[in-house]
């Protein structure tokens, strides 16, 4: 195709939805990871500044080759997320899991199954949203993410939030609230609450992660009442 009037119009009949950065139409994105294969392929822009201006295409590719911190050292395969890149709900969980580091993919385990059946409660698909996590890379033996870790990883998710636009993030369990919120507020006080993302406009709400609720199933009546509140903003 000779102009990108004509690749938009092939795009349109083929029923795909473009999506669109600051009034600039854009290709079409592949949200699941691609083949990680090595980093001779793939661009390194470790630099906070230089990571903010970065588009979905080069941001993917970013944080494919990172190496902000030690975390690329034991990593199978990064996890960017996957789902619509124009959601409007951007869902947020602390890290990948074994599963998710040899797969490439957020929530694929028995949590991710839980999250698909909370997602299809509200009438929602994983194709209509988009799943990420507050870090890209597992961190070893599936602890806790270190302080530093987060700041390394968080301008990936300042710019995924950014591109994206949400209407509202939700937050998956106490260590990516605290994350996020820059908080060491508990779950249950943060929960059924409004909350902002950063320095934006983006509606952030809280609950509780499927792993937990994996563990505690009384506790789903709460997480019920925290996805109504979701559905009914949305």
């Amino acid at each position: 195709m000779d102009t990108e009037r004509e690749k938009r119009a092939y795009l349109k009949e083929m029923g795909i939805q473009p999506w669109v950065l600051r009034e600039k139409a854009l290709p079409v994105v592949e949200t699941n990871p691609p083949a990680q294969t090595g980093a001779t392929t793939v661009e390194n822009t470790g630099d906070d500044a230089q990571i903010a201006l970065l588009d979905w295409n080069r941001l993917q590719k970013s944080v494919l080759a990172c190496q902000r911190c030690d975390l690329h050292k034991t990593r199978t395969k990064t996890v960017f997320g996957s789902g619509n890149p124009n959601a409007e709900l951007l869902i947020i969980g602390e890290a990948p899991g074994a599963e998710e580091d040899k797969q490439g993919l957020p929530f694929v385990g028995r949590a991710g199954q839980l999250l698909t059946e909370m997602l299809i409660a509200i009438g929602l698909t994983r194709e209509q949203v988009f799943i990420a996590n507050t870090l890209k890379c597992r961190p070893p033996n599936n602890r806790n993410p270190l302080p530093h870790e987060g700041q390394q990883c968080e301008p990936y998710l300042q710019r995924q939030v950014e591109l994206i636009r949400p209407k509202i993030l939700l937050a998956l369990g106490r260590v990516a609230a605290h994350n996020i919120l820059k908080t060491e507020e508990s779950l249950g006080r943060l929960r059924g609450r409004e909350h902002v993302f950063l320095n934006t406009n983006v509606i952030v709400y809280v609950t509780y992660h499927p792993a937990y609720l994996l563990r505690q199933p009384s506790e789903k009546r709460k997480a019920w009442q925290d996805l109504k509140l979701v559905r009914s903003v949305l």
